[in-house]
Protein backbone atom coordinates (compact mmCIF):
# COMPACT_ATOMS: atom_id res chain seq x y z
CA UNK A 1 0.00 0.00 0.00
CA UNK A 2 2.82 2.44 0.25
CA UNK A 3 4.29 1.70 -2.90
CA UNK A 4 0.70 2.64 -4.44
CA UNK A 5 0.93 5.41 -2.04
CA UNK A 6 3.66 7.23 -3.67
CA UNK A 7 2.64 6.54 -7.01
CA UNK A 8 -0.78 7.88 -6.85
CA UNK A 9 1.12 11.07 -4.97
CA UNK A 10 4.13 10.85 -7.87
CA UNK A 11 0.89 11.10 -10.40
CA UNK A 12 -0.90 13.86 -8.74
CA UNK A 13 2.33 15.89 -9.11
CA UNK A 14 2.81 15.16 -12.88
CA UNK A 15 -1.06 15.94 -13.73
CA UNK A 16 -0.05 19.33 -12.07
CA UNK A 17 3.07 19.91 -13.79
CA UNK A 18 1.46 19.13 -16.91
CA UNK A 19 -2.14 21.01 -16.75
CA UNK A 20 0.75 24.23 -16.44
CA UNK A 21 2.87 23.21 -19.14
CA UNK A 22 0.88 21.43 -21.42
CA UNK A 23 2.45 23.67 -24.20
CA UNK A 24 5.71 25.66 -24.55
CA UNK A 25 6.55 28.95 -23.99
CA UNK A 26 7.01 30.36 -27.29
CA UNK A 27 8.88 33.89 -27.47
CA UNK A 28 8.34 37.26 -28.62
CA UNK A 29 8.52 38.14 -32.24
CA UNK A 30 10.20 41.92 -33.07
CA UNK A 31 9.91 42.71 -37.34
CA UNK A 32 11.39 45.89 -38.40
CA UNK A 33 11.35 46.50 -41.91
CA UNK A 34 12.61 49.89 -43.59
CA UNK A 35 9.72 51.34 -45.88
CA UNK A 36 11.93 54.40 -46.76
CA UNK A 37 14.96 56.00 -45.85
CA UNK A 38 15.16 56.09 -41.96
CA UNK A 39 11.33 54.83 -41.69
CA UNK A 40 10.18 51.54 -40.15
CA UNK A 41 7.76 49.46 -40.10
CA UNK A 42 7.54 47.48 -36.71
CA UNK A 43 5.48 44.43 -35.84
CA UNK A 44 5.42 43.21 -32.65
CA UNK A 45 3.93 39.90 -31.13
CA UNK A 46 4.28 39.48 -27.81
CA UNK A 47 3.01 35.69 -26.29
CA UNK A 48 -0.08 35.52 -24.13
CA UNK A 49 -2.32 33.57 -21.95
CA UNK A 50 -5.93 33.30 -21.27
CA UNK A 51 -5.48 35.94 -18.49
CA UNK A 52 -2.04 37.47 -18.70
CA UNK A 53 0.17 39.87 -21.45
CA UNK A 54 3.77 39.88 -21.04
CA UNK A 55 4.70 43.62 -19.28
CA UNK A 56 7.43 43.65 -21.75
CA UNK A 57 8.30 46.31 -24.83
CA UNK A 58 10.63 46.95 -27.24
CA UNK A 59 13.04 50.29 -26.51
CA UNK A 60 15.03 52.29 -29.19
CA UNK A 61 17.47 55.26 -28.67
CA UNK A 62 15.83 58.57 -28.06
CA UNK A 63 16.95 59.76 -31.55
CA UNK A 64 14.05 57.65 -32.96
CA UNK A 65 10.19 57.94 -32.80
CA UNK A 66 8.10 55.28 -32.12
CA UNK A 67 4.32 55.56 -32.83
CA UNK A 68 1.32 53.18 -32.71
CA UNK A 69 -0.46 52.64 -36.14
CA UNK A 70 -2.81 50.16 -35.20
CA UNK A 71 -4.95 49.08 -32.36
CA UNK A 72 -3.23 45.94 -30.95
CA UNK A 73 -5.04 42.90 -32.53
CA UNK A 74 -6.03 40.09 -29.78
CA UNK A 75 -4.95 36.35 -30.91
CA UNK A 76 -5.19 33.11 -29.16
CA UNK A 77 -1.59 33.07 -27.98
CA UNK A 78 -0.34 36.48 -29.01
CA UNK A 79 -1.03 40.26 -29.21
CA UNK A 80 -0.03 42.18 -32.45
CA UNK A 81 1.32 45.52 -31.97
CA UNK A 82 2.17 47.52 -35.02
CA UNK A 83 4.35 50.83 -35.13
CA UNK A 84 6.35 53.10 -37.29
CA UNK A 85 9.59 54.17 -36.19
CA UNK A 86 11.10 57.07 -37.92
CA UNK A 87 14.58 58.29 -37.17
CA UNK A 88 17.41 61.12 -38.68
CA UNK A 89 19.77 58.28 -38.83
CA UNK A 90 19.82 54.63 -39.87
CA UNK A 91 19.12 51.47 -36.94
CA UNK A 92 22.85 50.34 -37.57
CA UNK A 93 25.08 51.28 -34.67
CA UNK A 94 22.09 52.21 -32.41
CA UNK A 95 21.17 50.28 -28.68
CA UNK A 96 17.78 48.00 -28.83
CA UNK A 97 16.74 47.10 -25.50
CA UNK A 98 13.28 44.84 -24.21
CA UNK A 99 12.03 46.96 -21.08
CA UNK A 100 11.23 44.16 -18.61
CA UNK A 101 12.73 40.98 -20.50
CA UNK A 102 14.68 40.09 -17.34
CA UNK A 103 11.95 39.53 -15.38
CA UNK A 104 10.14 37.10 -17.38
CA UNK A 105 11.26 33.21 -18.91
CA UNK A 106 10.60 34.20 -22.33
CA UNK A 107 12.97 34.84 -25.14
CA UNK A 108 12.08 37.92 -28.27
CA UNK A 109 13.46 37.29 -31.96
CA UNK A 110 14.48 39.94 -33.84
CA UNK A 111 14.72 40.23 -37.44
CA UNK A 112 15.43 43.96 -38.81
CA UNK A 113 15.26 44.24 -43.20
CA UNK A 114 16.57 46.90 -44.62
CA UNK A 115 16.07 48.57 -47.95
CA UNK A 116 19.53 47.97 -48.80
CA UNK A 117 18.67 43.62 -49.00
CA UNK A 118 20.67 43.26 -46.27
CA UNK A 119 19.08 41.58 -42.82
CA UNK A 120 19.80 41.02 -39.39
CA UNK A 121 18.37 38.45 -36.49
CA UNK A 122 18.92 38.49 -33.09
CA UNK A 123 17.87 36.34 -29.78
CA UNK A 124 17.28 38.35 -26.55
CA UNK A 125 16.85 36.79 -23.58
CA UNK A 126 16.05 37.87 -19.69
CA UNK A 127 19.93 37.43 -19.02
CA UNK A 128 21.05 39.52 -22.12
CA UNK A 129 17.52 42.07 -22.82
CA UNK A 130 19.77 44.33 -25.16
CA UNK A 131 21.82 44.74 -28.78
CA UNK A 132 23.70 46.97 -30.47
CA UNK A 133 22.86 46.40 -34.04
CA UNK A 134 25.63 46.65 -36.62
CA UNK A 135 26.40 48.37 -39.57
CA UNK A 136 26.98 44.87 -41.08
CA UNK A 137 24.48 41.64 -40.50
CA UNK A 138 26.69 38.51 -39.73
CA UNK A 139 25.61 34.93 -40.92
CA UNK A 140 27.08 33.30 -37.91
CA UNK A 141 24.88 35.75 -36.06
CA UNK A 142 21.18 34.02 -37.92
CA UNK A 143 22.61 30.76 -37.88
CA UNK A 144 23.22 31.29 -33.78
CA UNK A 145 19.90 32.51 -33.04
CA UNK A 146 17.93 29.74 -34.53
CA UNK A 147 19.88 27.00 -33.41
CA UNK A 148 19.74 28.21 -29.91
CA UNK A 149 15.72 28.77 -30.75
CA UNK A 150 15.73 25.16 -32.02
CA UNK A 151 17.50 23.67 -29.20
CA UNK A 152 14.96 25.98 -26.68
CA UNK A 153 11.54 24.28 -28.62
CA UNK A 154 12.82 20.50 -28.15
CA UNK A 155 13.79 20.83 -24.77
CA UNK A 156 10.42 22.53 -23.79
CA UNK A 157 8.45 20.77 -26.30
CA UNK A 158 7.40 18.14 -23.29
CA UNK A 159 4.85 16.28 -25.56
CA UNK A 160 8.12 15.55 -28.10
CA UNK A 161 10.29 14.62 -25.18
CA UNK A 162 7.61 12.32 -23.74
CA UNK A 163 7.59 10.34 -27.36
CA UNK A 164 10.96 10.08 -27.46
CA UNK A 165 11.04 8.81 -24.12
CA UNK A 166 9.12 6.05 -24.91
CA UNK A 167 10.96 5.12 -28.04
CA UNK A 168 14.06 5.16 -24.88
CA UNK A 169 11.89 2.35 -22.74
CA UNK A 170 10.66 0.50 -25.75
CA UNK A 171 13.85 -0.14 -28.10
CA UNK A 172 16.59 -2.92 -27.02
CA UNK A 173 19.89 -2.51 -28.11
CA UNK A 174 22.02 -0.08 -29.05
CA UNK A 175 21.67 -0.53 -32.80
CA UNK A 176 18.43 -0.33 -32.75
CA UNK A 177 18.16 2.75 -30.53
CA UNK A 178 20.09 4.64 -32.94
CA UNK A 179 18.26 3.69 -36.23
CA UNK A 180 15.13 4.47 -34.21
CA UNK A 181 16.26 7.81 -33.14
CA UNK A 182 18.01 8.53 -36.52
CA UNK A 183 14.49 7.41 -38.48
CA UNK A 184 12.70 9.91 -36.20
CA UNK A 185 15.20 12.76 -36.68
CA UNK A 186 15.07 12.48 -40.45
CA UNK A 187 11.05 11.73 -40.54
CA UNK A 188 10.52 14.78 -38.27
CA UNK A 189 13.29 16.72 -40.50
CA UNK A 190 11.40 15.96 -44.05
CA UNK A 191 7.68 17.67 -42.86
CA UNK A 192 9.23 20.16 -40.89
CA UNK A 193 11.07 21.86 -44.05
CA UNK A 194 8.30 20.51 -46.72
CA UNK A 195 5.52 22.42 -44.15
CA UNK A 196 8.08 25.51 -43.13
CA UNK A 197 8.33 26.12 -47.15
CA UNK A 198 4.81 26.06 -47.93
CA UNK A 199 4.65 22.74 -49.56
CA UNK A 200 2.48 20.78 -47.43
CA UNK A 201 0.73 22.19 -44.33
CA UNK A 202 -1.87 20.62 -41.95
CA UNK A 203 -3.93 22.49 -39.27
CA UNK A 204 -2.31 22.65 -35.84
CA UNK A 205 -5.11 21.77 -32.92
CA UNK A 206 -5.42 18.57 -34.93
CA UNK A 207 -2.01 17.63 -35.42
CA UNK A 208 -1.00 18.66 -31.42
CA UNK A 209 -3.91 16.21 -30.62
CA UNK A 210 -2.57 13.01 -32.77
CA UNK A 211 0.63 13.84 -31.43
CA UNK A 212 -0.42 13.31 -28.12
CA UNK A 213 -2.15 10.15 -29.50
CA UNK A 214 1.25 8.74 -30.51
CA UNK A 215 2.76 8.78 -27.53
CA UNK A 216 -0.94 7.31 -25.42
CA UNK A 217 -0.10 4.58 -28.29
CA UNK A 218 2.97 3.81 -27.34
CA UNK A 219 2.92 3.88 -23.56
CA UNK A 220 0.10 1.02 -24.81
CA UNK A 221 3.32 -1.01 -27.03
CA UNK A 222 5.51 -0.59 -23.98
CA UNK A 223 2.57 -2.56 -21.41
CA UNK A 224 1.82 -5.08 -23.72
CA UNK A 225 5.90 -5.73 -24.68
CA UNK A 226 6.29 -5.76 -20.41
CA UNK A 227 2.96 -8.72 -20.36
CA UNK A 228 4.90 -10.69 -23.36
CA UNK A 229 3.09 -10.14 -25.99
CA UNK A 230 5.71 -8.69 -28.78
CA UNK A 231 4.06 -5.83 -30.61
CA UNK A 232 5.17 -3.40 -34.04
CA UNK A 233 7.33 -1.28 -31.66
CA UNK A 234 9.31 -3.90 -29.92
CA UNK A 235 10.00 -5.30 -33.50
CA UNK A 236 10.47 -2.55 -35.77
CA UNK A 237 10.73 0.73 -33.30
CA UNK A 238 12.19 2.28 -36.47
CA UNK A 239 9.34 2.11 -38.34
CA UNK A 240 6.72 3.28 -36.21
CA UNK A 241 9.03 5.88 -35.30
CA UNK A 242 9.51 7.15 -39.04
CA UNK A 243 5.33 6.94 -39.36
CA UNK A 244 5.21 9.31 -36.49
CA UNK A 245 7.81 11.53 -36.64
CA UNK A 246 6.63 12.64 -39.85
CA UNK A 247 3.40 13.72 -37.89
CA UNK A 248 5.39 15.91 -35.33
CA UNK A 249 7.66 17.34 -37.84
CA UNK A 250 4.57 19.14 -38.27
CA UNK A 251 4.44 20.43 -34.76
CA UNK A 252 7.72 21.65 -35.09
CA UNK A 253 6.86 23.89 -38.25
CA UNK A 254 3.91 25.06 -36.39
CA UNK A 255 6.23 26.75 -33.72
CA UNK A 256 8.73 27.97 -36.60
CA UNK A 257 5.70 29.50 -38.11
CA UNK A 258 4.83 31.41 -34.76
CA UNK A 259 8.26 32.12 -34.89
CA UNK A 260 9.04 33.26 -38.07
CA UNK A 261 11.49 32.73 -40.53
CA UNK A 262 13.46 35.97 -42.47
CA UNK A 263 12.71 36.85 -46.04
CA UNK A 264 16.68 36.81 -47.17
CA UNK A 265 17.23 33.90 -45.46
CA UNK A 266 15.44 31.24 -44.98
CA UNK A 267 17.16 28.02 -46.08
CA UNK A 268 20.01 28.96 -43.35
CA UNK A 269 16.96 30.02 -40.90
CA UNK A 270 15.81 26.71 -41.36
CA UNK A 271 18.38 24.72 -41.60
CA UNK A 272 20.03 25.75 -38.05
CA UNK A 273 16.75 25.85 -36.79
CA UNK A 274 16.35 21.83 -37.71
CA UNK A 275 19.90 21.52 -37.10
CA UNK A 276 19.13 23.19 -32.94
CA UNK A 277 16.08 20.57 -32.60
CA UNK A 278 18.27 17.73 -33.52
CA UNK A 279 20.87 19.15 -30.28
CA UNK A 280 18.11 19.42 -28.44
CA UNK A 281 17.17 15.86 -29.11
CA UNK A 282 20.10 14.56 -28.41
CA UNK A 283 20.95 16.08 -25.37
CA UNK A 284 17.81 14.89 -23.87
CA UNK A 285 18.83 11.28 -24.87
CA UNK A 286 21.94 11.23 -23.45
CA UNK A 287 20.83 12.88 -20.19
CA UNK A 288 17.90 9.79 -20.31
CA UNK A 289 19.99 7.11 -20.81
CA UNK A 290 22.60 8.15 -18.27
CA UNK A 291 19.69 8.49 -15.67
CA UNK A 292 18.88 4.83 -16.52
CA UNK A 293 21.63 3.57 -16.03
CA UNK A 294 22.20 5.58 -12.53
CA UNK A 295 19.23 4.29 -11.37
CA UNK A 296 20.22 0.87 -12.18
CA UNK A 297 22.80 1.31 -9.91
CA UNK A 298 21.34 2.55 -6.91
CA UNK A 299 18.06 1.02 -7.29
CA UNK A 300 18.54 -2.74 -7.36
CA UNK A 301 14.53 -3.54 -7.38
CA UNK A 302 13.11 -2.17 -10.44
CA UNK A 303 10.50 -4.22 -11.43
CA UNK A 304 8.20 -1.86 -10.27
CA UNK A 305 9.41 1.30 -11.58
CA UNK A 306 9.57 -0.20 -15.14
CA UNK A 307 5.78 -1.45 -14.95
CA UNK A 308 5.15 2.33 -13.29
CA UNK A 309 6.77 4.40 -16.51
CA UNK A 310 4.11 3.33 -19.01
CA UNK A 311 1.48 4.03 -17.34
CA UNK A 312 2.42 7.80 -16.10
CA UNK A 313 3.77 8.10 -19.90
CA UNK A 314 0.17 7.35 -20.93
CA UNK A 315 -1.88 9.40 -18.28
CA UNK A 316 0.18 12.05 -19.38
CA UNK A 317 -0.35 11.72 -23.05
CA UNK A 318 -4.24 11.12 -22.04
CA UNK A 319 -4.37 14.14 -20.29
CA UNK A 320 -3.34 16.19 -22.94
CA UNK A 321 -4.95 14.71 -26.38
CA UNK A 322 -8.51 14.83 -23.86
CA UNK A 323 -7.46 18.94 -23.17
CA UNK A 324 -6.02 19.52 -27.13
CA UNK A 325 -9.47 17.81 -28.50
CA UNK A 326 -11.76 20.06 -26.26
CA UNK A 327 -10.07 23.37 -27.12
CA UNK A 328 -10.86 22.23 -30.94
Amino acid sequence: MERVSKITLFLLFVFQVVSVQAHEVRPAYLQIQEESPHVYSVLWKVPRTVDKVLDIQPKFEERFLLTETVPPRILEAFVLYTFKLSGEESLANSELRIDQLNTTGTDVLVNIQLLNGENHSFLLQPTQNSVHIPETPSIWMLAKTYTMLGIEHILFGFDHLLFVLALLVITKGFNKLLKTITAFTLAHSITLCFSALGFVNLPGPPVEAVIALSIVFLAHEIIKVQQGHPTLTSRRPWLVAFSFGLLHGFGFAGALADIGLPTNDIPMALATFNIGVELGQLMFVVVALGIFRLTQSIIPQQNWIRKTVPYVIGSVAAFWLIERIVAF
